[in-house]
């Protein structure tokens, strides 16, 4: 009896493992992508906030802002996230400030498809001449 049985069983392992990995693979990549798109987006606010204080200190142009920002983004991640990048003129907390928008798209585990839309800015307060 035990070797009908057994007989019986033959397979059902490979079965069982293809049926849990039909669950744990989308649900492998999905955590992967939540992790990749906020890696992404981590660099990119980190980049509009340096870029911000940057053009925001004493005698530096505005544009100088952008430029860092897509030389840190272009350093950390990769020069297509930097295309979207501008720097202006703006209010911060009533003074005179710099602000620094980045626009980019992630797309899914950074391959192809349906992109995430990104938009971020960083502000700085302009130094003052003493």
């Amino acid at each position: 009896m035990r070797r009908t049985r057994a007989r019986g069983q033959r397979g059902a392992a490979v079965v069982d493992f293809v049926l849990v990995l039909v669950v744990l693979i989308p649900l492998f990549l999905g955590i992967l992508q939540v992790a990749l798109v906020l890696h992404v987006r981590n660099t990119l606010t980190d980049a509009a906030s340096e870029g911000a204080r940057y053009a925001a200190t004493l005698d530096r142009p505005i544009g100088s802002g952008a430029a860092r920002t897509r030389e840190q983004i272009a350093g950390a991640l990769a020069a297509r996230f930097a295309r979207g990048v501008s720097a202006h003129a703006a209010t911060v907390g009533g003074a005179p400030g710099v602000e620094v928008d980045v626009t980019a798209e992630v797309p899914p585990l950074g391959l192809w498809g349906p992109a995430v839309p990104l938009h971020l800015s960083g502000h700085a307060v302009e130094e003052q001449a003493p």
